[in-house]
């Protein structure tokens, strides 16, 4: 028997920070506990997942405005617009894939609806987990878009969840947010003049080369891309897109268009079907801008159970990966030197 010592990997990685990236933990429980230090309407509720939501943070500071509802997301959703009617602002926890395969009906009749102020929160977004199809939301964001009344928030960092929780608590109106949980990344202390906004799309990095266009940890793999790609000599910009819907469709036409020899991707991370990428390209078609177009998302498949390194790289959405789609797509004009 080989006397090395076996690697394990776990595949229940909620995590997505790289080696030695600044991190913050429960970004999300931090910043609602802060939230509710101003606001004494807010509560917190969850169907048994405080603790894999970050949410066991605001149960420590506020064990009286915290709600454990077991494993019932539908009970958990009806429990969220009742507190809403009586004035309170909820935020329910749950994984993304309960909310939204399993609660659909009730979140759609009883909070949507009804326009109630209710803050749904999803944990493990996309491919955030490597447990496969039961934990693993690929198509949360194609399901609730159409959905009316419902904001879609996918923050890419830690500072992006912060700022987004005070915001959702200042919104009135019923909100999904794709959760990052656990040791979350910090990638944009690096753009001083950045602010979460609800329903506004921003350009971090210019780029004549392309244009990449993304939501959620892709931004984090996009800038990632972007100062990679500019060692090859590509210079690609990047625009976030922390907010799905309602879409920021004049800051999106406006990047768009002011360079359209630019190719333009869009890197979620989602199915290919039915999130951000179809929706800027419905956009773009609508409005008539003619410009090369790329989908950088998870496929149209049941995606393997795994450790989520080997994932991200299988399906494309790794950084390595990112900067692999954007090269092979990208035409950039050497520079000729004259002759002596």
């Amino acid at each position: 028997m080989s006397a090395k010592k076996k690697l394990k990997t776990s595949s229940m990685i909620a995590s997505i920070a790289g080696e030695g990236q600044p991190v913050t933990a429960a970004p999300f429980g931090h910043a609602l506990v802060e939230a509710a230090e101003k606001n004494p309407k807010i509560v917190g509720m969850t169907a048994d997942l405080g603790k894999y939501t970050d949410l066991h943070i605001f149960a420590q500071a506020y064990p009286d405005r915290y709600y454990q509802m077991g494993m019932a997301e539908q009970l958990l959703m009806m429990a969220g617009a009742g507190m809403a009617r009586e004035g309170f602002i909820p935020f329910v926890t749950t994984y993304s894939v309960f909310a939204s395969r399993r609660a659909y009906d009730f979140i759609c009749l009883a909070i949507a609806e009804e326009k109630l102020n209710v803050k749904i929160i999803g944990g493990l977004p996309g491919l955030t987990t490597g447990y496969g199809p039961s934990h693993q939301a690929t198509e949360d964001v194609a399901i609730f878009r159409g959905m009316p009344n419902l904001t879609i928030i996918d923050p890419c960092d830690a500072i992006d969840i912060e700022q987004s929780v005070q915001a959702m608590a200042d919104f009135d109106g019923p909100v999904y947010l794709r959760l990052l949980r656990g040791k979350v990344p910090r990638v944009l202390d690096r753009f001083d003049d950045y602010r979460f906004e609800i329903g506004k799309a921003k350009r971090l990095m210019n780029g004549k080369d392309a244009l990449i266009i993304s939501s959620g940890l892709m931004t984090t793999r996009a800038i990632e891309a972007a100062d990679e790609l500019k060692e090859k000599g590509i210079e690609a910009a990047v625009m976030h897109c922390a907010t799905i819907k309602p879409l920021d469709t004049e800051a999106i036409l406006a990047e768009v268009r002011s360079n359209t020899d630019r190719p333009v991707f869009v890197a979620e991370n989602h199915s290919v079907v039915g999130g951000l990428g179809e929706s800027i390209a419905s956009l773009l078609m609508k409005e008539g801008v003619s410009v090369k177009f790329h989908q950088i998302g998870l496929p149209d498949e049941f995606l393997d159970a795994g450790a989520l390194p080997t994932l991200h790289d299988r399906y494309g959405i790794s950084t390595r990966e990112v900067v692999k789609t954007v090269a092979k797509n990208v035409s950039v004009e050497e520079e000729i030197k004259p002759t002596i």
